[in-house]
């Protein structure tokens, strides 16, 4: 049979369609309640009224892997990295309080090769089932010369849930509160560009090199930890209320790009400043190790990467130990970084102490 002119021009219907069948499997294992139609519709459904809410708040996020994804395909190993464009959707609609319900992923290549994109969309369904929401649906792009060959983009969309009055805006943060850091997976998915360089430039350096610090892991395979997802231990957490009823968490922030010091801010009130002892937590030694690899600064680092919390809670501190009971019985290790201070100046909304001799 002649082949057709849109293969002849390099897209694959073919490929494309035995890429769906490859991953029916994988979407099925994050078949949650709400779901109303499977994949392959021109939009995918969802009941909301079949999860129980009864005043809900739609709170929706939306993100890529960013240039992690270059690492993880010089490397050929496509197993984690959708693990991470969940994540970073998932843990940003989490911190307003919210569950997330369903996501869709975005994957654009030039040339469809359906065992790659598969291991991709398998690595997506798994962070789905991490997080407890639906892969519903998604998009798979074929589009010669936007890509170099092998090369491809990932990005996702989620849509999470929660009652009116259960959401977590930061609006009750006040003087006294406490703040609780927990524990990344590593790098997580920000700060790469930064990463890559530094390991590109340095002689004696690439993917394949194991490490002083770490003797059974690759440091390729260090960089490509996957975003540790927060859902199932934060959502636990939510259940504890404070002696008004409200949620206990006053206000939570996801550590991605723009590291500590732009992203804790994002959820104060004007009139606070987070305190915080760069002292109070051991900052892992793959972050140290870049560091002095580039001699970047310890403010640099703070600036762009989350230095081993991957997300901050404050609360009241009458509340600290049942959070931190709760969040540690989930699997997170927590640690009390610091306290909500009187603001003294107004673009004062954050100082770390301590920070240089805690990383130098």
């Amino acid at each position: 049979m002649t082949e057709s002119a849109y293969k002849q021009a390099g897209v694959d219907i073919d490929a494309a369609a035995e890429l769906v069948n490859r991953i029916k499997p994988h979407i099925k294992k994050t078949t949650r309640s709400g779901v109303m139609s499977g994949i392959g519709g021109f939009g995918a459904l969802f009941d909301l009224k079949e999860t129980g809410y009864r005043d809900p708040v739609l709170v929706s996020g939306t993100d890529g892997v960013g240039t992690k994804l270059k690492i993880a395909i010089e490397l050929d190993r496509h197993d984690t990295i959708g693990i991470d464009a969940v994540a970073m959707c998932v843990n940003d609609v989490v911190v307003q309080g919210a569950e997330p319900l369903f996501f869709l992923d975005y994957f654009a290549t030039g040339k469809l090769v359906p065992s790659v994109a598969e291991a991709v969309i398998a690595s997506v369904a798994e962070g789905c089932q991490q997080a407890g929401c639906a892969l519903i649906g998604g998009e798979t792009a074929e589009m010669p010369g936007m890509y170099a060959p092998g090369d491809y983009d990932l990005a996702g969309f989620t849509v999470g849930a929660v009652e009116r009055g259960d959401m977590i805006t930061g609006e009750r943060i006040a003087e006294g509160d406490v703040i609780l850091g927990l524990s990344s997976n590593g790098l997580h998915s920000n700060g790469f560009s930064l990463v890559r360089k530094l390991i590109k430039t340095t002689q004696g350096y690439d993917y394949d090199t194991h490490v002083e610090f770490e003797k059974n892991l690759s440091l390729g395979e260090l960089l490509l930890m996957p975003t540790r997802i927060y859902v199932k231990s934060v959502l636990k957490a939510l259940k504890i209320r404070d002696n008004e009823g409200r949620p206990a968490i006053k206000g939570m922030a996801h550590i991605t790009g723009g590291g500590l010091y732009e992203n804790i801010p994002r959820i104060l009130p004007e009139n606070v400043t987070a305190d915080i002892d760069a002292g109070s937590w051991a900052l892992p030694t793959i972050f140290r190790w870049l560091a002095a690899l580039g001699r970047v600064s310890t403010t640099d680092m703070a600036w762009t990467l989350n230095c081993g919390l991957g997300l901050v809670v404050v609360c009241s501190p009458d509340d600290k130990d049942a959070l931190k009971k709760s969040l540690e019985a989930s699997g997170e290790a927590v640690f009390e970084i610091g306290e909500i201070t009187k603001r003294s100046e107004p673009d004062r909304s954050i100082i770390l102490q301590n920070l240089e001799n805690a990383w130098s």
